[in-house]
């Protein structure tokens, strides 16, 4: 997909992205060039392939899912302005 410099300002303008002139050839011929590469890869058969999380088909590996801080909410409590029942109450500031 061929884009045009006043398409390029466009997108700047929408997306409120501020381009310098001298630099609008540049992101028209990028912009095109990833454009194209979408295309290209839209047009490639899948089917069968299985979608993969990672390129090297690795594991995550996860932390263990442990409380690692000792619970000082009664503490926090004690100087807060206003609480209830283990709850902090604030303003209502809906309009």
């Amino acid at each position: 997909m061929l884009l045009t410099t006043e398409d390029v300002k466009k997108i700047a303008y929408l997306a409120r992205l501020g381009i310098d002139e001298h630099d609008l050839d540049s992101y028209t011929k990028d912009l095109s060039g990833i454009l194209d590469l979408m295309a290209q890869m839209k047009a490639q058969n899948t089917d069968g392939i299985m979608p993969m999380a990672h390129p090297l088909d690795q594991i995550q590996r996860l932390r263990t899912d442990a409380v690692t801080e000792t619970n000082q909410r009664d503490g926090f409590q004690i100087i807060a302005p206003h609480v209830e029942e283990g709850l902090y109450l604030v303003p209502k500031v809906i309009e």
